[in-house]
């Protein structure tokens, strides 16, 4: 069973202890959130990130705004609008957040506090079971790629950081990975470094933790790689997928999409159920998040005496567009692999019907 080296998120009292991911992979920090805008701020600034995770903060957010005593309605309605506006595109957030309204709405005020806390931990384990399912379904489907070299290990490309720093368990798109290196098949992995976040240094950190062999790219030879038929699947996550299987998720997984269809390279997207948002219905519905400029003129890193610092790339009075994800239309999806199982995007129509039952 996989345990999480450092829990992503734990209770602390009346707050909520996170392990800090903006001062990853260079500082191991944990922050401690005591009110409800901590919880907001911590995932605005993604201190808190990866959709499934984002979903367990908001729902421990709400137990932190009620911890107080304040269960009355306009207490609960504040908790749940201004958690609401951290992140408009990570369907988790807003799913989290429904089902505590719904779990907390008709309660008695002074049975609310206690309610929070009980339905947030409810949602936290069934996201580690949600990642343990995930691993399980997406190893059988890696035992079905073809290597395109022979005697060598398979070779796996992945964007952003979809593993368990994303998560409260194992991940979604590096849950299979894990799942196959603990069963012995060997794997490989090229990560993206996903500019300009650089979130792919959080699943090389991972990855280089648990000895699992990997190689940083840039964001821009991944073409190139799948063209050569260097890399035989590529595995992603997402962070709201629409009901006809168009698929939001961290800016370059489009251009990944377009390379590994025209390479005939294998495209699955691995989420839970609850990324799947069925009322929306396709990805022009898709509200993009759209982040500070900030975020392109700046570099984080260490210096040559280890120190944290930030540094420049862009001259003064540049300017910079800063969308945070972006759509990969269905066509180009091979498969979506979720605690359900793997099913194609033909498939979708039916599963979503499932799932509404």
């Amino acid at each position: 069973m996989f345990v999480q080296p450092i829990a992503t998120l734990r209770r602390d009292g009346d707050g909520l202890i996170v392990l800090d991911q903006t001062r990853l992979p260079w500082r191991v920090v944990e922050r401690r959130l005591a009110t409800l805008e901590d919880v907001a701020e911590a995932i605005s600034t993604m201190q808190v990130r990866g959709a499934p995770l984002i979903g367990c903060a908001a729902a421990f957010g709400v137990a932190v705004a009620l911890a107080s005593g304040a269960g009355a309605d306009a207490a609960l309605d504040h908790a749940l609008a201004v958690l609401r506006a951290t992140r408009p595109t990570a369907v988790n957030l807003a799913w989290a957040l429904n089902r505590m309204d719904a779990c907390l709405r008709l309660l008695p005020h002074n049975a609310r506090s206690g309610a929070a806390w009980a339905e947030a931990e409810a949602i936290r384990a069934e996201d580690a079971a949600m990642c343990a399912a995930i691993g399980a379904h997406g190893l059988g489907l890696l035992r079905t790629f073809k290597r395109t070299g022979e005697g060598r290990a398979l070779r796996v490309m992945t964007h952003c950081n979809a593993g368990w720093l994303a998560t409260a368990g194992m991940g979604t798109a590096l849950a299979p990975v894990y799942a196959a290196c603990a069963e012995g098949l060997g794997v490989e992995v090229f990560v993206s470094e996903t500019r300009p976040r650089n979130q792919g240094l959080l699943t090389a950190w991972e990855l280089a933790a648990a000895g699992i062999r990997h190689t940083l790219i840039a964001d821009n030879a991944a073409g190139l790689l799948l063209m050569r038929g260097e890399v035989d699947a590529v595995l992603v996550g997402a962070d709201r997928i629409a009901a006809n299987g168009d698929t939001a998720n961290k800016v370059g997984t489009y251009l990944k999409a377009l390379a590994a269809h025209a390479a005939d390279i294998p495209f699955y997207v691995a989420a839970p159920v609850s990324t799947f948002d069925p009322g929306t219905a396709c990805g022009e519905a898709i509200s993009v998040e759209e982040r500070a400029e900030e975020e392109v003129f700046f570099v984080h890193g260490l210096d040559g005496e280890g120190c944290l610092g930030r540094l420049r790339l862009a001259p003064e009075g540049a300017r910079a567009a800063n969308p945070a994800f972006d759509v990969t239309p269905a066509v180009l999806v091979s498969g979506f692999i979720t605690e359900r199982g793997v099913f194609g995007v033909e498939e979708l129509a039916g599963f979503l019907q499932d799932v509404r039952a």
